[in-house]
């Protein structure tokens, strides 16, 4: 399934003001990277949200989100946002922030 491409515009949107932003095809849809590190991403229907284990926590307490599990494995700082919790220019805002505001502390993925 592709990803929604309608969602992805609207990230963009909210992401336009960031200084380095890159854009890589990932996780089945497409990722933001900012500062060379990935910030949220673009799969299916859903935001992969970056925002780190201790605020993955709050939100997952919320039940707004689920934990990321990639191959068996949980993966802390990454939560998935249904598209039906972002419908609102504010919902979608709420998510941008919160990983905009784990990025500086994410650690970059090695180069290959």
């Amino acid at each position: 399934m592709p990803y929604n491409e309608q969602l992805a515009n609207r990230v963009r949107e909210a992401l336009m003001d960031e200084p380095i932003i890159e854009e890589k095809k990932m996780f089945q849809g497409v990722c933001f990277l900012v500062d060379n590190k990935m910030c949220v991403c673009i799969s299916k229907d859903s935001l992969l949200c970056r925002i780190g284990e201790q605020q993955a926590h709050i939100e997952l307490e919320k039940g707004n989100c689920t934990q990321m599990i990639n191959n068996g494995r949980v993966m802390k700082d990454f939560v998935y946002v249904d598209e039906m919790e972002v419908e609102t220019t504010k919902e979608l805002n709420y998510w941008i922030a919160l990983c905009l505001a784990f990025n500086p502390l994410a650690k970059a993925s090695k180069k290959k």
